[in-house]
């Protein structure tokens, strides 16, 4: 029997009850391993443990007798307590002797639960502690340090530049007290980075639409563009069709390491809502000159 099959609740750990049958707990188990597992949760410590649980606790239960051994043992087990408040399962054989005993050996293995044979309380690890933090959409980019107050104390927590919406921060050494002299746990920090007026992302890539005119689409233009640090101007070439999206070379987001994103610039070509005669006079004839025109032949119309 090993220690932890006393001290940790396997059925516990899958979600599912002890008498649940086989098919129920692969089932568990494959959600449960699908939902942590490192690919799907890179650089998360908290997925990483309970993913090492997860497959701890299949390794025990997904066999049909090592079950059977987990359960006899749990059956079997007792808790009890010294008078320094420690707790530790003990089984009855296991203070009598493998080979029998009397009631007299099993008062002096309790005693020496209780007494100098006790074992020195085990040093805890502090729990980790998870909180947000808003972000304007400039802090994201460009980067900056924070304060946070959690468990009564300010915290400082940098945030790298061009991090993204739902990031996590990790600041070592910042959660909960540890026990006993154990290390206090972690501190993640989830950010949640506004939307800009008129700039969307993608990764390190902005995106930006950009209004032109009939005629600056139709003859060509060249057209100012906004970046983060100014403007750009921006070549647009007769017969641009509206939803065209142009890229901006190394005007997006930054990165910690140095790599920079690009600009991409969607045109969406305005109609006027007013025309004078003289405009619909030349419209018209434009019509009346290219009656073979037709935007719509790729849909058999």
């Amino acid at each position: 029997m090993r220690k932890e099959w006393l001290e940790i609740d396997y059925y516990a750990t899958l979600g599912v009850s002890s008498d649940a049958p086989a098919a129920e707990i692969k089932k568990a188990y494959r959600k449960l391993a699908q939902r942590y597992h490192p690919d799907k949760n890179p650089d998360d410590k908290e997925a990483e443990a309970r993913f090492k649980e997860v497959n701890e606790a299949y390794e025990v239960l997904g066999d049909a007798e090592t079950r059977k051994e987990y359960d006899h043992a749990r059956e079997m087990g007792y808790f009890v307590g010294d008078p320094g408040g420690h707790q530790q399962y003990v089984r009855v054989e296991d203070l009598m002797g493998r080979g029998g005993g009397s009631p007299f050996d099993l008062l002096g293995g309790l005693g020496d639960l209780f007494g100098r044979g006790s074992a020195a309380p085990r040093r805890r690890p502090g729990a980790d502690v998870t909180t947000e933090m808003p972000l304007s959409f400039h802090e994201a980019v460009s980067g900056v340090t924070k304060q946070i107050k959690v468990n009564g104390q300010t915290v400082k927590v940098k945030i790298p530049k061009g991090v993204s919406d739902g990031a996590r921060i990790r600041v070592r050494g910042k959660g909960g007290p540890g026990g006993n002299g154990g290390p206090a746990g972690d501190l993640y920090v989830t950010v949640r980075v506004a939307e800009h007026p008129i700039f969307g992302r993608h990764g390190k890539n902005l995106t930006l639409t950009a209004p032109i005119s009939f005629a600056e689409a139709a003859l060509g233009a060249e057209i100012d563009v906004p970046t983060l640090e100014g403007k750009v101007r921006l070549r647009v070439p007769p017969g641009t069709q509206s939803g065209k999206t142009f890229r901006v070379r190394d005007h997006g987001v930054e990165d910690s390491t140095g790599a920079r994103g690009d600009l991409l610039v969607t045109v969406a070509v305005t109609v006027p809502t007013q025309l004078t005669d003289e405009d619909r006079s030349l419209l018209e004839k434009y019509l009346a000159n290219h009656p073979d025109e037709n935007p719509r032949s790729h849909l058999g119309v």
